[in-house]
């Protein structure tokens, strides 16, 4: 199993209109940077990923899982672009601030903390632990 890290501005598409879709799930879509497409690529069915809220929070709210492989995005007319789909598993007890990951030495090297505007990110095993520690789990 791999673990991935979604990107999202709660005001666009949030943790709670993520659970609304509840075991159907979501696509994630409108990506439009090739190394975030890539990690998509990559994803396998049952992966987990955080849930992340940019700009406004700014912090690791809750678990999905993937739940449809790779496949065209479905918001434009462009092959270049895919996307997955996600569903919601739960919440995080306490949410995991971005200064909370930056300020744990443990996690220097998370791409989060390295590389705050990749929409789409990889998780290391350790770094998953530590999160879902630092989250209540």
């Amino acid at each position: 199993m791999a673990y991935w890290l979604f990107k999202s501005e709660p005001e666009t598409w949030g943790w709670d209109d993520q659970v609304a879709k509840g075991n159907v799930g979501e696509e994630w879509n409108g990506v439009r940077n090739y190394q975030a497409r890539n990690n998509m690529r990559l994803m396998r069915i049952g992966d987990l990923g955080f849930f992340y809220h940019s700009q406004v929070g700014k912090a690791i709210v809750g678990i999905v899982e993937i739940c449809a492989l790779s496949h065209p995005d479905s918001t434009i007319d462009d092959v270049r672009w895919d996307c997955v789909d996600i569903k919601a598993v739960k919440p995080l007890k306490s949410p995991v601030t971005l200064e909370m990951c930056k300020s744990d030495e443990r996690l220097k090297d998370m791409a989060l903390v390295k590389n705050t505007r990749l929409s789409v990110q990889p998780v290391t095993a350790d770094e998953w632990r530590i999160i879902c520690s630092l989250g209540g789990l």
